[in-house]
């Protein structure tokens, strides 16, 4: 049986555990290009920068006023290979290979906005496989964290 000056500290300590599931890496600084992916016509159209990215989720500035809270859009992301490592898995083949390209659909859960032309959208990557998540987490657990 704990006493109450026990479960103070471990509802203190449980406070100000981390609450995200994945590591969020700045990428801001890096100017990295987003595009709004067409499948059927398998083409993208620019949608804005990515101002961090983690294995779960991305937050990007824009410029198009049209995004809302629970919307999903269909993103195409193309990274550069830092450190050795390509950060997506094509596993399409009988072999798997290393490849700096994903689409993939971004629930939006945020949008805010920054000036009168700008605006953060944040969400979560939802159809990304685990395989590409992992890989994913590691390719940024060699950049610098985000706050």
């Amino acid at each position: 049986m704990t006493t109450l000056h026990e479960q103070a500290a471990e509802l203190k300590i449980a406070a100000n555990a981390e609450r995200r599931a994945h590591r969020r890496a700045d990428l801001e600084e890096q100017g990295i290009e987003v595009e709004r992916w067409d499948g059927t016509r398998r083409v993208g159209k620019p949608f804005g920068k990515i101002v961090d990215l983690s294995a779960g989720g991305v937050r990007i500035r824009t410029n198009q006023k049209n995004v809302r809270a629970d919307n999903q859009i269909r993103l195409r992301l193309e990274l550069p290979e830092y450190a050795g490592i390509k950060p997506f898995i094509d596993s399409t083949g009988n072999t798997i290979a290393p490849k700096k390209e994903w689409v993939g659909w971004m629930a939006v859960s945020r949008v805010l906005k920054v000036s009168e032309q700008q605006f953060e959208v944040a969400g979560r990557l939802v159809d990304m496989d685990e395989m590409d998540r992992g890989m994913l987490g590691l390719y940024l657990s060699t950049h610098p964290m985000a706050a």
